[in-house]
């Protein structure tokens, strides 16, 4: 068992331009699109199967062959609980209804994937201190995993970041800079300071190695239903990552001939006050445009503009998926929701992923006997200010 990783290549069709993987890196140099991490899938399939997984290390790295090739920085991050929420999914109108629990990861989100990945390459590669911009979650999972690597990090967030995320990315000895604005806002003060600094920028697919993480978790939905896919997947968006790389991993499986043509019905969920991949979507475009004057109490899709908008979209239309926006109130309602009848206690955008279940339900976009599967991608513990508000109601 070993990584089967090859090269990289550029995600633009229109460009396709090849790249080594033996030596960091950050946008296409030829079209400045995100690059994505290949692998000799032939070779993968020999010792990647469901039977050889049983007895594998309970972590993301279970998935080496198709992982970048490096000493993993791991605090354990994924094989999160898939729960069978019953009385959630009664309450809907379904019958199979699962939460994905990104929550218990470690850092309390989704994020600890990504930067898993994506720390444990720019250590190996030779980086020194990482940066990335952030709407909250991946500040604190950045911090953790370059704490854990040895190296610095530097995070750039809006000033309004829930306190829990400041927190704790300066607990991990993170140097947070505090930015009067959006995360395009902090994404412009890394980009503009990275070369001059000596930081190796680890922004939103700016860097090969976090949509690498995030598509364990289509992997795992693989390996949880013993080899078959659900038929709709619910995920909050606001990069996009985690949805772009489980489309990669169906591709993958399928080069391995683990699975066929068949896909998961891929459905966008979005803040009515920050939602351009919904706007795209219902206008049938192939990219989004800026939103302008983002607001939502859900930071982490309070993301304008998504750098991988073409990717996103892409999956949702040859999904044929959904995408939807919810607005704060029915975020917190549906948070309370699940809390009440599932014992989770979910982030805002994990509300969001719930209201856009209801609203396809209730619009019969989404069938009573169709197993869909909910990503709740961050604790509700990082967000008590926004709980504290919807309790109150």
């Amino acid at each position: 068992m070993a990584s089967t990783i090859t090269h990289l290549q550029c995600s633009r069709d229109t460009c396709g331009k090849v790249v080594p993987h033996s030596s960091l890196q950050n946008l296409c140099s030829a079209c400045k699109s995100p690059l994505l991490a290949r692998y000799d899938l032939a070779a993968a399939r020999r010792t990647l199967s469901l039977e050889a997984l049983r007895p594998r290390t309970h972590t993301m790295w279970r998935y080496e062959e198709v992982l970048p090739g490096a000493p993993p920085v791991t605090l354990g991050e994924g094989m999160t609980p898939l729960l069978h929420a019953r009385r959630l999914g009664a309450r809907a109108g379904l019958d199979r209804l699962y939460v994905k629990d990104e929550g218990l990861n470690p850092t309390a989100s989704f994020k600890a994937r990504g930067l898993s990945a994506a720390i444990t390459m720019a250590k190996a590669l030779g980086a020194e201190t990482v940066a990335l911009p952030t709407a909250g979650n991946a500040g604190g999972a950045a911090a953790a995993y370059a704490a854990q690597a040895g190296l610095g990090c530097v995070v750039a967030m809006p000033a309004d970041t829930p306190q829990a995320n400041i927190i704790e990315a300066r607990a991990f000895g993170a140097d947070v800079r505090l930015i009067h604005g959006l995360i395009s806002d902090c994404g412009r003060f890394i980009a503009e300071n990275q070369a001059k600094e000596g930081w190796f920028e680890v922004s939103t697919l700016k860097e090969p190695y976090r949509i690498e993480g995030k598509k364990t978790m289509g992997y795992e939905l693989w390996e949880e239903f013993g080899g078959r896919l659900p038929d709709v997947i619910v995920y909050p968006t606001g990069g996009g990552v985690g949805l772009i790389g489980m489309w990669k991993a169906f591709e993958e499986l399928e080069a391995m001939g683990h699975i066929g043509r068949e896909r998961p019905r891929m459905i966008s969920a979005q803040a009515s006050g920050c939602a351009p991949i919904v706007r795209a979507f219902e206008q049938h475009s192939d990219s989004s445009t800026f939103w302008s004057d983002a607001a939502t109490l859900a930071a982490g899709l309070r993301v304008p503009k998504p750098l991988g908008d073409f990717l996103i979209l892409a999956d949702l239309y040859a999904s044929h998926g959904e995408a939807v926006a919810a607005t704060d109130d029915e975020m917190l309602s549906a948070c309370r929701e699940m809390a009440a009848l599932e014992g989770i206690f979910a982030a805002p955008e994990g509300g969001a992923g719930l209201v856009a279940v209801e609203k396809l339900v209730e619009e019969k976009k989404i069938r009573r006997d169709e197993t869909v599967v909910l990503f709740n991608t961050g604790s509700g513990y990082k967000y008590i200010e926004a709980w504290q508000a919807a309790l109150e109601r």
